[in-house]
């Protein structure tokens, strides 16, 4: 059941994303091949300006051994999570800095020292959330799916945030109208089932407050992306069948889903934080290097956009 195909590099991504000038990233823990390694392609891609942040002695080791120049290449000696995490997050407050990056740092000691409110990255009034950009082999065009890995619980506020910053997302990679389905286990509203009335209150929101996209909700995953599954049970509106955004009603089910598409399906999954002054890239030490440097690529495009 589990596919063995190779993770494709999503090509229309990248090639959006290589227009304008490359972003200028801070990475946070730098001091890892696979770190340097996902550097080194993203600057040969012509995406990122790197700073970067770590053990320097062992950085210079490692672009040595794979012959990547730090000629030009800002350095921040730091070691230890806590220090390399607070540096990073320093230099990503200044105002040339187009996203951040995770490298080797662990995920609560780099989110923690970002979001401080001295950093100025977290916006009064906005809400962060994350996105996965997802795609299959042979087949370019993106689901993107939110909120897989910041928000445990979200409530109604901060899935209209992820709704917003979703459809943002979504514009920014070309889908000029997203459409997006808010997920439950039914198409009807159901007092039983308060992720399916959540869903029908964030349709009737998103009806007069997000005017760029169609929203749509509650929708079963099934009538979300499948025509076939839709017209079956009769659903007609633009979102049925034809979803480019999922809505997830907690951390789990988004967590689930991206997960058996990466490991069912060899999905490449690009994923980054929104909502924020800069984009912040959310890598796990498990990723294959299309899906970090996707993810880069996607957080550049977004640092494009404003």
């Amino acid at each position: 059941m589990i596919s063995d195909k190779p993770v494709e590099l999503p090509a229309g991504l990248m090639q959006r994303a290589k227009g304008g000038s490359a972003s200028k990233a801070v990475i946070v823990g730098a001091h890892r091949d696979v770190v340097i390694e996902s550097v080194r392609d993203a600057v040969e891609s012509s995406l990122i300006v790197p700073v970067l942040v770590g053990e320097t002695s062992q950085i210079k080791a490692i672009a040595g051994k794979i012959g990547f120049s730090l000629d030009d290449v800002e350095l921040i000696e730091a070691s230890g999570d806590e220090d390399v995490a607070r540096k990073a997050a320093l230099r990503a407050s200044q105002s040339d800095i187009g996203m951040v990056v995770k490298g080797h740092v662990h995920t609560d000691a780099y989110m923690s020292a970002l979001l401080k409110g001295e950093i100025g990255i977290r916006q009064s009034g906005r809400r962060m959330t994350h996105c996965f950009h997802m795609t299959v082999p042979g087949d370019d065009r993106p689901l993107i799916i939110t909120d897989a890995a910041v928000n445990i619980a979200p409530d109604a506020t901060t899935k209209k945030a992820a709704i917003v910053n979703a459809v943002g997302l979504a514009r920014a990679v070309g889908i000029e109208r997203p459409r997006v389905a808010i997920l439950s286990a039914t198409e009807t509203p159901l007092p039983q089932m308060p992720s399916s009335m959540e869903a029908a209150e964030l349709s009737d929101w998103a009806a007069t407050e997000v005017k760029d996209a169609d929203v749509c909700g509650p929708l079963a995953f099934d009538n979300a992306v499948s025509p076939a599954a839709a017209e079956l049970k009769g659903i007609e509106n633009p979102v049925a069948g034809h979803a480019d955004i999922l809505l997830v009603p907690n951390i789990e089910t988004g967590n689930a889903l991206f997960k058996m598409m990466v490991y069912f399906s060899s999905a490449c999954a690009a994923g980054v934080v929104l909502g924020g002054r800069i984009p912040i890239v959310l890598t796990s030490r498990a990723d294959p290097a299309e899906a970090r440097l996707a993810s880069v690529a996607l957080a550049k495009l977004c640092s494009d956009m404003g």
